[in-house]
């Protein structure tokens, strides 16, 4: 047999399964052609890139409420720490119904020059098909991705408030006011600028809240603060001040790593949209000028730290690169680089120089959270001009002032009303004996902890 006749039939069988597959790959190739949808228009293609985008920059913000939660927890002293995580879950909770029933109606929705209307916000029906997604696409996101990303904001400028005022306030007032701050005050000064208000018309340039959002909490924090009181023993009849350290510093750090993660869905989300290559590559230059703003932040707090104090205070680092970050949020995606790397450094400093001045003025803040939030906060909405020309540096202050000075007044009226009703400070034997075992009934660390715990 020779090794053509052998080859013949292989031949042959290659040839006829050759055949078969061309067959049957057309007959595949034109039912598919037949199943196949018509491809996504480009408004379809924005609105899903755009929607896409909100929910993941909500979603890593609200991973921020476990920064923190965490960061305050290593802050305060081990005997009130399940205080501070009973108080992130439910501020966090809190913020989403009270943005559901009323806030966001009245930040965005009919917004005249100061307010919107009041009534509970709705979502996107299910299943929508064909003519229903018209006006969605004039939008240009799903209505329940945007309440979702708006939400986390307004919970994090309440988280502000837990950590200034931790280790001696009650929790059921410290609660009411934050049912207040979300439904109501933070959302009239929203509804000033994000939601095309007075401010907005002037020309006020706020990207990603660093006076809306930081600089409001900072205000509520400082007005609370005052009324409040500092914790015992923090300082003496003679001016002496008494440092009081928190319970766990390697918390406190994951804190902040979680923070500064979270901080790039905070920053890059607030580009609004992701549906076209110019829109994309602002977001990862957002992500990138964030970096480098809390990098400044870290290293400008070291050195000045050292410079100042001989030593380096970890509590500086971490607050440090916290305000490094809330420094650029008011505007992340103008500034070049190096302008970035400043504005965090000049946040860094701020913290530095602060801390003590709230010390001498005898404002108890436990975490830094005014130094951090409210000082930074200023000043990043303050360089909005240095990088971007459309904004100035008159409206710029208009913005500041209007909103610190109605939220700093508001806020106190209603501290102010909480304490003579009901009480917001608790007993000096409690703040003792921890508001853990005082307020929540269930210690941290109980095998750790005593009544006299740190």
């Amino acid at each position: 047999m020779t090794i053509r006749s052998i080859m013949a039939p292989l031949s042959r069988a290659a040839l006829l399964g050759t055949l078969a597959l061309g067959a049957f790959g057309a007959t595949a190739a034109f039912a598919q052609e037949e199943a196949a949808p018509a491809f996504a228009s480009a408004a379809d293609t924005a609105f899903i890139f755009n929607t896409l985008l909100f929910l993941m920059g909500g979603f890593l913000v609200m991973w921020m409420a476990a920064g923190f939660a965490m960061l305050e927890a290593g802050m305060v002293r081990s005997k009130n720490v399940s205080m501070q995580l009973v108080k992130n879950i439910g501020l966090y909770s809190i913020a989403g119904i009270m943005y559901w029933a009323i806030g966001y109606s009245l930040m965005y929705v009919n917004v005249g020059s100061y307010v919107g209307t009041l009534l509970p916000y709705s979502f996107d029906p299910v299943g929508l098909e064909g003519a229903d997604t018209a006006a969605l696409l004039e939008t240009g996101y799903s209505t329940a991705s945007d309440w979702f990303f708006q939400m986390v904001f307004v919970a994090t400028a309440a988280s502000i408030v837990s950590g200034a005022l931790a280790e001696r306030i009650k929790l059921w007032p410290f609660f009411i006011f934050v049912v207040i701050l979300t439904g109501i005050l933070y959302p009239i000064t929203g509804a000033w600028t994000w939601g095309g208000g007075w401010l907005k018309e002037m020309g006020f340039s706020d990207f990603a809240g660093s006076t809306i959002v930081h600089s409001v909490g900072g205000w509520a924090a400082l007005s609370g603060a005052i009324i409040l009181g500092s914790r015992s023993g923090k300082y003496g009849a003679d001016g002496q001040l008494h440092p009081i350290p928190g319970s766990n510093m390697a918390l406190a750090t994951l804190g902040t790593f979680i923070l500064w993660l979270g901080w790039f869905g905070f920053n890059g989300a607030s580009q609004l949209a992701m549906g076209t290559i110019g829109d994309a590559s602002d977001v990862s230059r957002i992500f990138a000028n964030t970096n480098l703003a809390a990098a400044g932040g870290v290293v400008a707090a070291i050195v000045l730290a050292q410079v100042l104090y001989k030593r380096v205070d970890i509590t500086f680092a971490l607050n440090g690169a916290l305000a490094g970050l809330v420094s650029i949020t008011a505007e992340p995606l103008a500034p070049g680089p190096f302008a970035s790397i400043l504005i965090g450094a000049v946040g860094g400093v701020v913290v530095v120089v602060t801390v003590p001045l709230l010390d001498k003025l005898k404002i108890d803040d436990v975490v830094g959270a005014i130094p951090v939030h409210l000082f930074a906060g200023i000043w990043g909405t303050l360089v909005v001009p240095f990088s971007n020309s459309g904004a100035s540096y008159g409206t710029q202050i208009t913005g500041i002032v209007a909103m610190g000075a109605f939220t700093f007044i508001a806020s106190g009226v209603i501290w102010y009303i909480l304490k003579l009703t009901m009480g917001i400070r608790v007993s000096r034997e409690e703040e003792e004996l921890g508001l853990d075992k005082a307020e929540i009934g269930v210690e941290a660390y109980p095998e750790f902890t005593s009544s006299s715990a740190r």
